[in-house]
Order: structure tokens, then sequence, then C-alpha cells
């Protein structure tokens, strides 16, 4: 049987940690596929049950030098002993007082310390006293403490890890004399190590800030009281009560009193919303004003909140092309380094007769250059830290590739109902006809109407409802199919429907018909009212565009987007009055579903990278079809928050060109890691081959370089500013 699990990994900080437990696991019998997430220090392992167990699995994890415990279990891992917490550190400190002990004696006991930053030295060959090579000694024991477990794996799997190259750096080192060199190099790579391990904790505490956004108890209401429970014994139906300041804990809809939520947390809004009863409020967003009594609708797994942190926690499996290619060259570029050290340390002294404790000593250099950290950390940090931050903003990336493809996007196909529009029809304007007035007209219509499901229809009556118009419930009500409807209100008998509709009654005049047609090019739908003798008014309602639209197409078009285009099932003049209102560049009207993807065809072949803006259910198939499939407003929506590549928490579509902004500085900053980490390596190769870098100068480059990448990285943390 096959089963699929998580392990948390104490130490999972690195690619050479993956390159680890990759080595442990992938030859086991019945393990079949591993994946990692260094952000989480999180393994997930599928395997045949029969062949190997969970058990066995954290035994070979525990082989490689790393801890592990089943992801369940990850706080007992986390609540670590004082030597778990803090051993590493307390190992380098060591190792730091011994180095200095080490320079102490030989300044002031033999008059000793100047040399050791000589070349000279090491070409006379001549070594220093006991007393201070005891002190390196031990210096080197203690900052090799955390790493030996590692390198003696490596061998033993025939692997070469930067543990690995770090512990035969600082033997040869020791071998050929120098050892203030080598206790320089293991600590310095020791301080690398804590410094990675803090940069990293970082950013896996920007994730953490995000996910822990429910509290761990709600207050159920029952027939004995308030008392508390764990979310995950709350069911669908419960009443739960939610104090002013306190975070929601699960998605419900709003039964008794009304309040400012903060949705911030989910969809990046800076405004509280008012609710109020039979509203919805969502898991991880805040009371801010008032008590409320909530009916809990989802259950604790099944919320929006739930499904986003799903979906943070394996956005690494959809990795950006780039992260893959840098680990491809980090896997080919390590071996090529040790052949490369290897060469230089035996070659000159081989043909060229020369010096072979030189030559050695520069081949360890080159070896200390060989660690791939920076420029292999350089990328995943990098993205996690972009993912993160857009979450922060209420825009969910299901992965690193998908955040790298928005900053080539060239075109965009918007969806018009509930995208570009509101989605939902109101009245525009109201004609009252032969001496009624207004809000007769109005009152009848809501009669007619009352109790309808049908979009047009409700909007008529919540138009009566905000005029405070009180409707009667018409009598005698027939539906006339794909036409209107008729019915008594009062003691008269009234119709209501379409243009062909009023046409067919024969009471149209032309100068009726002439404001109908207005109405109609306006993109507007008419609806006629009349009764026996006469008609009575004209109702227009439409389908408004968004606010800001036409602003918006222009700052889209500024973030490098060619081609706007909008599509709907609508007909030709309602397309044509909302394309012109939003300024889209083109817009395709009367479609079908099918038509909707060649639309998507004939735009990625026009112009290129193509994005689909959606509601992500009916556009599904032409969000599937184009390069990024964008959700509007997914929170609450399970079918968008699956159905896309990105998710916009909320309706907001100011959210894409901060999105395409976003990309392009992401990865901006990833490419300059990249270039900055290769940047260093090629110089000190360079000066080690000359004999300029020593090993102490090589490990603190590439100690600096990771360092350097992984700060460089988190800035994207910080929320940009509006441009």
């Amino acid at each position: 049987m096959l089963k699929k699990e998580s392990f948390k990994v104490a130490g999972l900080d690195c690619q050479e940690e993956i390159a680890l437990l990759k080595k442990a696991l992938a030859s086991r019998e019945g393990v079949l596929q591993l994946s990692f997430d260094v952000m989480q220090a999180r393994m997930e392992v599928e395997y045949e049950e029969k062949k190997i167990t969970s058990d066995e699995i954290i035994a070979s994890v525990q082989a490689s030098g790393l801890r592990a415990s089943l992801w369940i279990h990850r706080r007992s891992l986390e609540k670590l002993t004082w030597w778990g917490q803090n051993g590493r550190l307390f190992m380098t400190v060591l190792c730091g007082i011994f180095i200095i002990l080490g320079l102490i004696t030989g300044e002031v006991v033999f008059k000793r310390v100047m040399h050791l930053f000589s070349k000279e030295e090491l070409k006379s060959g001549t070594f220093l006293p006991y007393v201070s090579v005891m002190f390196y000694t031990f210096a080197i024991i203690c900052g090799l403490w955390h790493v030996a477990g590692k390198a003696f794996f490596s061998v033993k799997k025939l692997r070469a890890d930067m543990n690995l190259l770090m512990m035969v750096a600082s033997i040869g080192a020791m071998i050929i004399g120098q050892w203030f060199e080598g206790a320089s190099v293991v600590f310095l790579f020791s301080v690398s190590l804590l410094l990675e391990q803090a940069s990293v904790k970082r950013a896996r505490n920007a994730v953490a800030t995000l996910m822990d956004l429910t509290p761990d108890v709600a207050h159920l209401v029952s027939d004995k009281g308030t008392v508390d429970v764990k979310l995950a014994d709350l069911k669908v139906g419960d009443t739960v009560l939610v104090k002013a300041s306190e975070k929601i804990p699960i998605d419900a809809v709003i039964t008794k009193g009304s309040s400012a939520i903060n949705q911030a947390p989910i969809t990046g809004e800076s405004m509280p919303v008012e609710k109020k009863e039979n509203d919805e409020v969502f898991a991880g967003t805040i009371n801010e004003e008032s008590s409320l009594e909530c009916k809990v609708t989802k259950l604790s797994f099944d919320t929006t909140l739930a499904k986003m942190i799903y979906m943070i926690e394996h956005a690494q499996s959809k990795r950006a092309k780039s992260e893959k290619t840098i680990e491809k060259f980090a896997a080919l570029y390590t071996p090529v380094m040790i052949a490369l050290a290897i060469i230089i340390g035996i070659g000159p002294p081989l043909i060229f007769d020369a010096k072979w404790i030189e030559w050695v000593y520069r081949g360890l250099v080159v070896l200390v250059i060989a660690c791939p950290c920076a420029l292999v950390i350089s990328t995943p940090v990098c993205l996690i830290s972009g993912l993160t931050s857009a979450a922060r903003q209420g825009v969910l990336i299901k992965g690193g590739i998908f955040l790298e493809i928005a900053k080539d996007l060239k075109a965009i196909a918007f969806d018009k109902t509930g995208t570009l529009t509101y989605g939902k029809p109101s009245i525009q304007k109201m004609v009252p006809l032969n001496g009624t007035k207004e809000d007769e007209l109005l009152k009848i219509a809501a009669s007619l109407e009352k109790g309808s499901t049908h979009p047009l229809g409700k909007a008529i009556v919540e138009k009566a409802a905000e005029r405070n118009i009180e409707a009667d419930v018409a009598s005698s009500v027939k539906l006339i199919q794909g036409k209107g409807i008729e019915g008594i209100v009062g003691d008269q008998a009234y119709w209501m429907g379409s243009h062909r509709f009023m046409h067919e009654k024969g009471q149209e005049t032309e100068e009726i018909h002439k404001t109908a047609e207005e109405l109609e090019d306006a993109g507007h739908t008419v609806i006629a009212i009349g009764n026996a003798e006469k008609i009575i008014g004209l109702v227009s309602i439409a389908d408004e565009p968004r606010e800001g639209m036409a602003a918006l197409m222009d700052e889209i078009r500024v973030s490098g987007i060619k081609k706007t285009i909008m599509l709907t099932g609508d007909n030709t003049k309602c397309a044509k009055e909302i394309a012109q209102k939003t300024k889209v560049d083109e817009f395709f009207s009367e479609l079908l579903p099918e038509d909707k993807l060649k639309a998507i065809g004939s735009l990625k072949a026009k112009y290129g990278l193509c994005a689909m803006i959606g509601d992500g259910v009916n556009d599904a198939p032409a969000m599937a079809t184009a390069d990024l499939g964008i959700a509007m407003g997914a929170i609450g929506t399970d079918a968008a928050i699956e159905t896309a590549d990105i998710a916009l928490m909320q309706d907001d579509l100011s959210k894409v060109p901060w999105l395409i902004r976003h990309s392009k500085r992401t990865m901006k900053i990833l490419y300059q890691n990249i270039i900055f980490a290769l940047a260093v390596k090629v110089i000190f190769l360079a000066l080690a081959i000359v004999g300029i870098a020593g090993l102490w100068m090589a490990i603190a480059a590439d100690t600096g370089a990771s360092l350097l990448v992984v700060f460089n990285a988190l800035r994207l943390l910080h929320k940009e500013k509006a441009k």
C-alpha cells in the first residue's frame, strides 16, 4: 500500500542537507518519491508501507547526521534540549576562544603572530610552537564537531558536499602546518552556518506568521453556556462567539450582531469591512468592534485560510525554471571544482617541480571556494520570500514557476461579468410613461418580481427596498418563458418583459421604441411594464464596470502588457459599452466556452505569454489554456483557489499590475544573487590560483556571499512602495 507522509527535519537549511537526505533515502527499498521544502524544514516521502516504515525513514535521516520526526509531531522536535538549541553556538564560541588563545600564546610567549599573515612563512616551511598548535587543534575539533558526522556520511555515500570540503580543507591545512588557517576555516564556516540558519529562520518566521492566523480554540455557544473547544471539534452548524478584537476561528455566517472585520491577513485590504447578519466571515480575519455570534459553515481543515496555507506549504513543488537550472548547475559544478582543486594541488609539483606545500595549499583554497551554498540557497530563499510577500498582499501564488511567468506576460484576457464588472445587475434608469410616477412604477415592478431568483428581478426588488417602497404580493403570477411575467397587483392585471414582449403586446409607440433603442445602444437591458391598455414605463438594467477600470488598464500597459482583451458571452452592444468604459484594447462578444479557448490560443500565438483572469469556475477551461490563470475574488471560493495558478483573494484588479511589478522585482533580485555568487567564486578562484587568496579569505568571502544573497532576498518581505 502506497503512503505519502511529511516529516520535520531539524537542520534542513540548505541544498546540501537535501542532497544528504536524498543519498540516505533514495536508494532505500520502498521509497518511491522525495520532495523538500527548505523554508519549513519539511520532507515529504511517498513509500510502500510493506517495505519500509516511517520509523525506518526517521532512522535513515538520523544516520545522515540530521534529526527528524513525523510532521504531526514536529512540536516535540522543536522543543529541544539546551544542547540541541545552543550546541552549535557553544562549539563555535569555544572554537573562537581557542583561536584567540593560540594567537595570544604565539604573540606573548613566542612573539610569533604576524607571520601567520605572510606567505613567506608558508614558503619557508617553518611552523608554530607546540602550545599554539594545541590550541588551534582544539579550535578545529570544536569547529568540526557538528560537521564531521555529515562529512563521514557523504564519504560513505560517495558524494562530496560542503561539510566534506571544509573537513578536507582544515585537515589539509594541519598536514602542511597551516594551523591558524585551518582553525580560521572551520571557525568562519561555523559562523556562516549559524548566520545562515538565522537568516533562513527569519524567512521561516515570515511564513509562520502568515500561517499562524487562527486562535487555538473557539468559544462554542451551547445550551449550557459558552465553552472553549479545539477548532477540530467544531462541526458545521455550530454557533461560535467571537468577541471584540479576537481573531475569527473558522469560516462562518454571522447570525447575531454586526462589526467591522479586518480582512487584511487574508485579502491584504487596508480598511476593515462592515459585516452584518447573514454576511460571511473567514478564519484568520479580526473582529474589530463588537461581539458576534456566527454559524460554522466549514470544518477547520476546509476553510479558505486552510486552503491558502496548504497552497503556500506546497508551493515549492512547482518550482521556477531558474531554480531547477541552478540546482542542475550546482550538481555539476561541485565535482568539477573538486577535480580542479586536485589538479592545482598536484599538477605543478609533478609537472614543473614546484613546491608541494605551496600548491597543495592553493588546492585547499580552491576546495573552500568550491562550496556552492551561496549559489544554491540564493534561489529558494528569494522565491519563497516573493511568494510570502505576495500572500501578505492577498495574492496567492501556487509556485515559483507562476511567479516567474508573471514578469514575461505580454497579453491579458479578462472575463467581463464579475471581473471587469461587479457581476451584479442594477437599475440604471427608470422612464415612467402615460402619467405613471416613478415610485408607482417601481412598486408594481417589485410586486411582480417579489421572491424572484432571476438577477434582473432581484435588482428591481433591491432598488425598491433601497427606496423603502413596500411591494405587494402579486397574485395569479404567470411566467412567460423567454419573454416576461404577468400578474395581478392590487386589483389590476400587469405584464412586464423584454422589448420583444412589449412589441408583441401591440402597445409600443414610435417614441417609446426610440427610447428603448437608445437605452439598448448604451448597453442596458430594457424591461417594459404595462397593463391591458398601455405601457406605464421602462426600466433599464445593466452590470456596471468596476470603479477605476480605465485608469487600471493604463497602469497595466505601463507594466509591460501589450494587449488587453475582454471575453464575454453577452451581446455585442453590451460588450462594446463595457469595453469603451474600461478601455480594454479589444473585445469579443457572444462567445461560447469553446470560442474563449480559441481566443486565448490566437492571443498566445500573436503576443506570446498570456494570462486569463476570471472567476475560476465558468472560465476554468480558458484559464487552463492560458499560460497563467488568475482567479478573481477567491476569498471563500474553493473552486477559484483550486482552479487558478494565482488567486486574488479579494475583488481587486489593482493587484494585477502589482503582481507583474513584484514578479520583475523578485526575479531581478534572484538574478542579482546568482551573478554576485558566481562573481565571488570566479574572483577568488583566480586569486587562489595565483597565490593571493588564503584559506581564511576564501571562507570569509563564501560566508559573506551566502549572507548577502540571503539578506538581499529577504528584502522582498518588505512591503513594496506604491507607484
